[in-house]
């Protein structure tokens, strides 16, 4: 039943929320960064085992199922691979079944990528592109950067890059996440996923802005492995106050690796019943004629107006969260 036709939140917050986007874009344009646009509605989908989305059919001759995005990530790279430089994007996206404090299935992304940059140097356009859209308190000390594996052994005690299973699950029990030890089971990427969720994310940030980055290699997702150590990809996560607001890589421009992740990924899916996925070989073949080096990260607009309002849902900050759309 429809309970009102008003919008969810203040007029208040859809002004707020429209003088983010002109900052946003104004350090874009003064960065000499290009802002793009590419399709919500896509033939091909990422193959990520842990997101669901929408899908629908059109009639052109053969039935055909498009996909709402999850991000605008494979066009993104395709355009840079045409040469398009550094570019920037602010566009919807949508998770189905992603509903919750800081979920809503439609959901606004900040993504860009620099062409040039390393992770540091991107984690350096993170800081400074907060610092202009966050409130002073934030910034009252310098960001914090962190490893991976050095901030989950401060507060687990545990190796985020060697996986112990009965050490795992000791911990676990001592920090009365018994239930762990089951739905984990053997899976090192679940285990992390778990333990970081549950016991490290709510620290991060507390103090203002946080970065935590050098994901072990099992975490991969389009991330390219350090040099220097392949126990590591080199990827970066924001936090503020323990919101996770960011997620951005040193890209992966090795096709036959980023291939072998997709496969892999396509049989995790098979494995946990989710619905079947193929590769996108139109953002495999961008990568094959060459993916400039670059870095790219995308933000959750959503989250972000939920720190700079103090909002405590998502819902408070969309004029119609998915209950009143």
């Amino acid at each position: 039943m429809i309970s009102s036709w008003e919008p969810a939140c203040s007029l208040e917050l859809i002004r707020l929320r429209a003088e983010l986007l002109q900052a946003i874009r104004c350090f874009f344009y003064a960065e000499n960064v290009l802002e793009v646009e590419t399709p919500i509605l896509c033939q091909a989908i990422g193959t990520d085992p842990y997101l669901d989305f929408f899908s629908t059919c059109q009639q052109a001759g053969a039935q055909e199922t498009l996909y709402l995005q999850t991000s605008p990530e494979f066009a993104m790279k395709r355009l840079l691979a045409a040469g398009t430089g550094s570019i920037y994007q602010i566009t919807k996206a949508f998770r189905k079944g992603e509903s919750g404090r800081y979920h809503n299935p439609e959901f606004t992304l900040l993504e860009w990528y620099r062409q040039g940059y390393d992770l540091q140097q991107l984690m350096g356009d993170v800081e400074l592109l907060l610092s202009q859209l966050l409130p002073d308190g934030y910034f009252s000390e310098k960001a914090q950067r962190v490893k991976y594996a050095d901030i989950f052994y401060q507060y687990t005690g545990l190796d985020a890059l060697q996986f112990d299973r009965p050490r795992y699950s000791l911990v676990a029990g001592q920090l009365g996440f018994s239930e762990a030890i089951s739905l984990c089971a053997d899976e090192h990427t679940t285990w992390l996923d778990f333990l970081f969720s549950h016991v490290v994310q709510q620290h991060l940030g507390q103090a203002g802005l946080c970065m935590v980055y050098d994901y072990p290699a099992c975490l991969p997702s389009l991330a390219r492995l350090k040099l220097d150590n392949p126990l590591v990809v080199e990827r970066v996560e924001v936090f503020i106050r323990g919101i996770e607001l960011g997620n951005g890589y040193y890209e992966l421009q090795d096709v036959q690796q980023q291939n072998s992740r997709f496969e892999q990924e396509i049989l995790l899916r098979q494995r946990n019943g989710a619905e079947k996925v193929r590769k996108d070989e139109r953002f495999l073949a961008a990568l094959q004629s060459g993916l400039p080096d670059c870095s790219g990260i995308a933000i959750g607009l959503d989250r972000l107006l939920m720190i700079i309002s103090q909002a405590d849902r998502i819902d408070e900050v969309l004029a119609f969260p998915i209950e009143n759309a």
